[in-house]
């Protein structure tokens, strides 16, 4: 048993470390060598286990497979300079997770499996965690409907699994953007708001398009008008108007309320720069960026961490940024990355010790 009351750990005989360098690993590619998993049935979760990372039986009629009852989060553990680590802002995923579980009506998971599980797997894996420039280890909690009957109805039972990946940086270039006016990721009264797997699936046929226009990603508009700015691709998005660091609001439940968004706001804060959350129009940041007055341009996610965009297009009209010249968005990702290394003080107690 572990340092966690209730949770076996069944370790596996030889490490695939060995076999693995972790540099420059791409994202989401490379697994650790073991993952948590806990089961819930008869209306309470079951004790869980730490076992070695291991394929799934699986039924053809799983209910997650035919109605989209799955959700996940993404976290990320560091590694300091003297090889302690550290997972940042665990606490914040875990209440979006349960927000996330309440909307697709399945069961809140308990902190004691959710951060216990993730402290003791992150420990035992603690080996995997890459200590090279804008590495880190990813850690994806998710949960699934595990039905094996076909009906349109919320699942009795359900799988929450940990696994962790090392990786490398996400974007390591510039991106470019297009703002797309025709297909829609939220709606407000849906799921925007969630980290659910539909949300992802459905963004995927727009997202291929603007890629074959030689386009990284897609920054979504209203589903109403095609007019209000909402994320940009799977990142929260920002803007430098005027000095000011301004970015969609959260109110109408349509965007993710990122944590790294929320750490960006307060980081961005503390270096005395003024930030504001709400609505911005495509029409407004034209007309700020005519008149010379959008500075920077940036996505923010756990993935991407902090990603600068050289180019946005909407129709015709395309608006070019060097980001070469920018002071802002790597100032943030600097102090992002110095708090999460440990280089720099943790003033707001945003990490957790793994160890």
């Amino acid at each position: 048993m572990s340092a966690v009351t209730g949770i076996k750990i069944t370790q596996t005989e030889k490490s695939r470390l060995d076999d693995q360098s972790l540099e420059k690993v791409p994202f989401g590619k490379y697994f650790t060598d073991h993952m948590l998993v806990a089961e819930y049935a008869d209306g309470e979760w079951k004790k869980p286990e730490i076992m070695p990372y291991q394929a799934l039986p699986m039924e053809p009629s799983l209910a997650a497979l035919h109605y989209g009852q799955s959700i996940f989060e993404g976290i990320k553990a560091y590694k300091s300079e003297s090889g302690e680590v550290s997972v940042f802002r665990p606490f914040d995923n875990f209440k979006r997770f349960n927000i996330s579980a309440q909307r697709m009506q399945m069961p809140a998971v308990p902190e004691e499996i959710f951060i216990g599980g993730l402290k003791t797997l992150v420990n035992l894996d603690r080996n995997w965690v890459p200590a090279f420039t804008d590495h880190s280890l990813y850690i994806r909690p998710f949960m699934f409907a595990t039905d094996p009957v076909l009906g349109v109805k919320p699942s009795s039972t359900y799988k929450f699994i940990i696994l962790l990946s090392p990786t490398g940086p996400y974007y390591s270039t510039p991106m470019r953007i297009y703002v797309e006016e025709k297909y829609t990721r939220a709606v407000a009264g849906g799921v925007g708001h969630t980290k659910n797997a539909g949300n992802y699936g459905l963004s995927m046929y727009p997202t291929v398009k603007a890629q074959e226009l030689g386009y990284d990603q897609v920054l979504w508009t209203d589903a109403f008008e095609h007019k209000y700015l909402q994320e940009v691709g799977m990142m929260n998005v920002f803007f430098i108007i005027n000095n000011i660091a301004v970015t969609p609001s959260l109110e109408e439940g349509t965007i993710l309320a990122g944590v790294t968004r929320n750490s960006s706001l307060q980081v961005l804060q503390d270096m005395g720069i003024e930030v504001s959350e709400r609505r911005i129009s495509i029409d407004e940041l034209m007309d700020a960026h005519k008149a010379g007055l959008v500075s920077e341009v940036f996505g923010t996610g756990t993935a991407a961490t902090i990603s600068m965009i050289r180019e946005l297009r909407y129709k015709d009209y395309i608006m070019h940024f060097d980001t070469d010249t920018w002071k802002i968005a790597p100032a943030l990702k600097a102090k992002l990355d110095g708090i999460r290394k440990g280089t720099a003080a943790d003033t707001h107690g945003w990490l957790l010790k793994i160890g």
